[in-house]
């Protein structure tokens, strides 16, 4: 009896002391703390705090608990590739806190508890550790607690919906979202990087503020942004140590590209891969790939490339053709580049278990697969039947993976598209017991998930880079690459798109924002299945779908299979005649797109820009109405429409705005109703900025005309734009083989300005024509360089005419009424103005 109640006691105060462990604790008073070159030292009961000061305006926070005396710091990373800075910055000390000070920012830590707070050097909040529950811990989950601050939002985390986070919570993730909706949540990418907006003081009189928070973790994570309470806003991990960043500057667009210093920017794309792109799951055999390649030729329906999906395979296994249905891919994807055409072929990253199959025997005899802990390999069921999978956080499977390759692109491949990579398998569990290499640094699963995307797309990128550089030794060749699963940094990699879709109206005003949204996490190449990928869309859809795609950085058409066909001409002659309109406005578009994408490559800065870059402070453009409006590029601003809408609001930010089908000038900061049939999107130019674009061409194969065209729209503000070329295939360009100008509208003035270009390349186009628009009272003539030129009176459509649905086309669209004073002059290498 009495041992029986002595046990009873024992587990009484067991059950308590794991009842304790399982409620929250806090990071508690300070009890040590030093200063090194890098930063700062802190340490608790509980954990140590380590403050590393990356620039003036960036500092990485991170919080290891410990365990037995020891903490448990994590500092694997394949997100962050920057290296701390060597920065200028100060500590000081009193009886309450410590505080850092860098040129731009400073740091509070208070000591008890220790708790951070973040400032402007002038002293103006930013953001804060909430007072009572700061970083804590709650089993083996770790918490850090903001204070919400007045009236703040929150943008950003990449592939989520919706403008404004205030109010929601959200989970990374990656998941293989099949025909997910628009308030679905996670999708397939992590990104978990967010800007928080607020005005200091009074809303009126108070200043902007903006920051940024970088939480590099890759165990499944949590955001909430107020959700179910009005305290706080939080993020959690579920493992490993909390490492955040904090980041400063005065601007959203300069904290995306402190963001992008961190995680890395793209490489220059082929030009080709800004052209459009036809895709169907699946196009076989080889007579049908031909087939639709030969109706774009005939119907003069501007094309680049078409994709291969799993049926080009052999029972679906990766690395191999179907030798039925593609029995000669060498000569078939000769015959498609001779007609302009560049190819893209899907991979999966199941390797199916089968003897005699060499993905399989060459990947045992390597050992590349991913282990459970008794060093047997993990397998599940996909595609091809039960697969091991490569463990792509290890090197030599990385190099193992790239090398598979080979054969692929000496076929004549031009990219590849890495799917599935999540990783999806039937079932949707793969066990968190799975061991994966991190490098060295072993992890389970639970770390590996999230990063396995972008592992698997790194792989991909460097083996087709390597085997692209061997066949083209004279500065190599880009390759391209396109994931669905993906963590931050993914753009050093590949393009990104957001999945299996859906074939509705919502899916397309949805898609809009998550590139936008894609583009604030530091991803530039970014676009959706175009006429939705799951399910039967409307003729109407379709079309307005297609215009929309033409003002998305990646411009694909997709569909499932045992769907309808989504081709340019599947839907009637007067939807065939809408796509091909917009199709070629893409194409003409290629030069002003081309240097956006060296902006992107240079800063970080997004090609599909949410409104929130340069109009955070703006409460309108987070109206849930103009949500899916965006900026493309610096110049143009794009309102999707439903396709069911023949009438739309549009909101104008701050500034003057053209439309640009009627050149309709607009005053900014108001509301606007404009007509929306089908062959008309809501565009708008900004007033002050210019376009720069070419002839129509069939493919970025053949070369326009050597007239470049920029049209110039009138505006109160001027502005600078940077024209760039190079030669839109190889690496030449790391080298000086480039073509770079600055193009200076000085709207005081009346001035534009061509500054002399650097690089070594000259351009490929000898003339200049340029378009005014909405300028009053413009002289006869103009100057040119010191010379007199004639200002002609001519018709600028950006887009062409419709037929009105006439065959006949007796009826014409609005846009042959769009008339404007152009001039055309040569193109000189010397710095040189156009005055009026």
């Amino acid at each position: 009896m009495q041992h029986r109640i002595i046990t009873l006691f024992l587990l009484f105060f067991v059950a308590i002391g794991m009842s304790a462990q399982n409620l929250q604790q806090s990071l508690s008073k300070l009890t040590d703390w030093s200063a090194d070159e890098q930063g700062l030292l802190l340490k608790t009961a509980e954990a140590h705090v380590r403050i590393v000061v990356y620039s003036p305006t960036i500092v990485r926070v991170r919080v290891a608990r410990l365990l037995n005396g020891v903490a448990q710091w994590d500092d694997h990373s394949f997100a962050v590739i920057a290296k701390p800075q060597k920065t200028k910055f100060t500590v000081t000390e009193n009886g309450e806190a410590i505080t850092l000070l860098t040129d731009e920012i400073k740091l509070v830590l208070k000591k008890n508890p220790v708790r951070i707070q973040l400032f402007t050097k002038q002293g103006e909040l930013l953001n804060e550790d909430e007072l009572a529950f700061g970083t804590a811990w709650m089993g083996g989950e770790t918490t850090t607690y903001k204070r919400l601050l007045p009236n703040e939002r929150f943008i950003g985390l990449g592939e989520k919906g919706g403008l404004n986070k205030l109010g929601n919570g959200y989970t990374n993730w990656n998941t293989d979202a099949f025909g997910y909706g628009p308030g679905s949540d996670p999708l397939y990418g992590t990104t978990p990087f967010y800007m928080g907006l607020h005005t200091s003081g009074s809303s009126s009189a108070g200043k902007n503020l903006a920051y940024g928070v970088f939480l590099d973790n890759s165990y499944k994570s949590h955001f909430n942004f107020g959700a179910s309470n009005r305290r706080f806003s939080a993020f959690t991990v579920e493992g490993g140590e909390m490492n955040y960043y904090l980041i400063y500057r005065p601007t959203v667009a300069e904290i995306v590209q402190d963001y992008t210093w961190l995680t890395g920017r793209m490489e220059m794309p082929p030009l080709w891969s800004l052209g459009y792109h036809q895709c169907r799951y699946s196009y076989f055999p080889d007579k049908e790939v031909m087939t639709v390649a030969r109706t774009f030729r005939e119907k003069q329906i501007p094309a680049d490339v078409l994709w291969f999906d799993i049926h080009y395979m052999d029972a679906y296994k990766v690395f191999t053709w179907h030798p039925e249905r593609f029995s000669n891919p060498k000569k078939m994807l000769a015959d498609l580049e001779t007609m302009g055409f560049r190819t893209v072929a899907i991979t999966d990253p199941g390797i199916k278990v089968e003897k005699g199959y060499d993905g399989y025997d060459d990947g045992v005899q390597k050992d590349v697969f991913a282990k459970y802990p008794d060093g047997t390999y993990h397998t599940s069921e996909v595609w091809p039947g039960w697969c091991h999978f490569p463990d792509f956080t290890k090197e030599s499977a990385r190099l193992w993976w790239g090398d598979k390759l080979k054969p692929l692109v000496e076929d004549g491949l031009d990219g590849f598209w890495t799917d599935m990579n999540e990783p999806a398998t039937w079932g949707s569990r793969f066990p968190d017991m799975v061991e994966f290499d991190f490098d060295g640094n072993k992890a389970t699963h639970k770390k590996a998930h999230n990063v396995y995307g972008l592992q698997m797309a790194r792989a991909t990128f460097e083996g087709s880079k390597k085997h692209l550089a061997a066949l083209n030794p004279n500065g190599g060749k880009r390759p391209f690459n396109l994931t669905r699963a993906f963590y931050s940094g993914v753009q050093r990699y590949s393009a990104v798109w957001t999945g299996d879709n859906t074939s509705s109206d919502d899916h397309l005003m949805l898609g809009a924002q998550l590139v936008a949204n894609l583009g604030l996490a530091g991803v530039p190449f970014a676009g959706v299945d175009i006429g939705g990928f799951n399910g039967n869309g409307s003729r109407e859809l379709f079309a307005r779908w297609i215009s929309v795609g033409a003002f998305t950085p990646f411009f694909r058409t997709h569909a499932a299979v045992y769907t309808k066909e989504q081709d340019p001409w599947s839907f009637g002659e007067d939807v065939e005649e809408i796509c091909k309109n917009y199709i070629e406005l893409r194409y003409k578009l290629l030069p002003y797109l081309y240097s956006a994408f060296h902006e992107a490559a240079q800063t970080g800065l997004p090609v599909a820009r949410s409104l929130a870059l340069n109009y955070a402070f703006d409460g309108n453009i987070y109206d849930r109405a103009f949500e899916s409006q965006y900026m493309f590029g610096q110049s143009l601003m794009i309102a999707p429409v439903r396709s069911n809408k023949d009438f739309a609001k549009v909101y104008l930010p701050e500034g003057e705005w053209y439309d640009i089908h009627s050149d309709s000038k607009y005053a900014g900061k108001q509301t606007i109703v404009v007509e929306t049939p089908l062959e008309r999107l809501p565009v708008f130019a900004k007033g002050g900025q210019m376009l720069v674009m070419q002839s129509v061409v069939q493919s970025t194969k053949e070369q326009p005309s050597d007239v470049l065209t920029v049209h110039l729209y009138a505006g109160k503000q001027g502005s600078d734009f940077v024209y760039y070329e190079d030669d839109g295939e190889t690496y030449l360009y790391e080298k000086g083989d480039f073509y770079k100008r600055t193009l200076s509208y000085d709207a005081a003035q009346k001035t534009l300005r061509f500054a002399k270009p650097d690089g070594k390349r000259s351009s490929k186009f000898k003339q200049v024509r340029l378009v005014l628009h909405g300028f009053d009272g413009l002289p006869q003539e103009i100057t040119v360089a010191g010379k007199k030129v004639a200002l002609t009176n001519d018709a600028v459509p950006l887009l062409k005419p419709s037929a009105g649905y006439d065959p006949l086309g007796a009826q014409a669209g609005s846009a042959q009424r769009l008339q404007a004073k152009t001039l055309t002059f040569a193109l000189s290498d010397e710095a040189f103005s156009v005055k009026w």
